[in-house]
C-alpha cells in the first residue's frame, strides 16, 4: 500500500482538496486498495476546523464530499508512517523541516514537481481563486497517480 500525506499551511484549503481529489482519482481508476491518503497542516492555526467553505464548495461542484474532515497538524510519526509527504508550496517544505526534521528518507516533495511545471500550487487563501487551485491540484494529483501506478503498482 502506498501511503500519501498532502500538506499545506492550515489544512483547510489546498491539502484537503488534494486529499479528496486524489481519493477520487484512485477510486475512479479502481485502485482503492493500493492507497492510503490523508492531509495535514504545518501550523497549528486551524487545528480542528473544517475545510474552508469556498474549498468545500469547489470540491462539491465536482461531486466530491469532504464531510467530516478537520484540520490537524503533521507529526514526526507521520514522517515515519507515510511514504510520500506532498507539500503544496516551497514554504510548506521549509516548515516541514521544523516539524519532522531533516528529510533523510527523501519523502518530501512538491505536488507540482510531478508535472511539467514544478511550481507552487496556487494559494486561494490569498488570491481567492479556488478555480486556479482546483486546476493545479487536479494536474498534480493525476501526474502523481500515474507515476505511482506505473512505477510501483502496475
Amino acid at each position: 500500500m502506498v501511503k500519501i500525506l498532502f500538506v499545506c499551511h492550515g489544512n483547510i484549503c489546498r491539502s484537503p482538496m488534494a486529499e479528496f481529489v486524489m481519493k477520487r482519482i484512485v477510486h475512479e481508476k479502481g485502485y482503492d486498495g493500493y492507497f492510503e491518503i490523508a492531509s495535514a497542516a504545518t501550523s497549528t492555526e486551524e487545528i480542528g476546523n473544517p475545510v474552508y467553505p469556498p474549498a468545500r464548495r469547489k470540491l462539491a461542484e465536482h461531486g466530491i464530499s469532504c464531510e467530516g474532515k478537520t484540520a490537524r497538524q503533521i507529526t514526526r510519526y507521520d514522517y515515519d508512517y507515510y511514504d510520500y509527504i506532498i507539500a503544496m508550496d516551497r514554504n510548506n517544505i521549509r516548515n516541514l523541516r521544523y516539524e519532522v526534521g531533516e528529510d533523510v528518507n527523501h519523502k518530501i516533495s512538491l505536488l507540482m514537481s510531478y508535472t511539467s511545471s514544478a511550481r507552487d500550487v496556487a494559494d486561494p487563501w490569498y488570491t481567492g481563486d479556488f478555480e486556479a487551485t482546483w486546476r493545479d491540484v487536479n494536474e498534480g494529483c493525476m501526474a502523481l497517480f500515474e507515476l505511482l501506478r506505473d512505477n510501483f503498482i502496475a
